[in-house]
C-alpha cells in the first residue's frame, strides 16, 4: 500500500497538467463571459456570415484562429 501512494502522489507532471488546464478553462470561461462586451469579437474581417430567407450561416473563422494562436501563446509561455 505503501508504494502505491508513492506512485500516485509523487506525479509533478500531472500537477502541472491540471493546473494549465485549470488556467485554460478560466481564460476560456472569462472568453465566453465577456465576449459580448467586446464589440469586435466575432465580427472580424475573415468571419463568415451568410444570412438567407430561411437559414443563417454564421463561422468566425478568423475569431477562431485569433483564439488559437493565443490560447498557443499562454501554453508556451507556461511550458517554459
Amino acid at each position: 500500500m505503501d508504494i502505491w501512494r508513492l506512485k500516485v502522489w509523487n506525479m509533478p507532471g500531472l500537477g502541472k497538467a491540471l493546473i494549465v488546464v485549470g488556467v485554460v478553462l478560466i481564460v476560456v470561461g472569462l472568453l465566453f463571459s465577456f465576449a459580448g462586451r467586446i464589440p469586435w469579437f466575432g465580427q472580424l474581417p475573415g468571419d463568415i456570415y451568410i444570412q438567407r430567407e430561411r437559414y443563417t450561416f454564421y463561422f468566425p473563422l478568423t475569431t477562431s484562429v485569433l483564439i488559437s494562436l493565443v490560447i498557443s501563446l499562454v501554453l508556451y509561455l507556461l511550458r517554459r
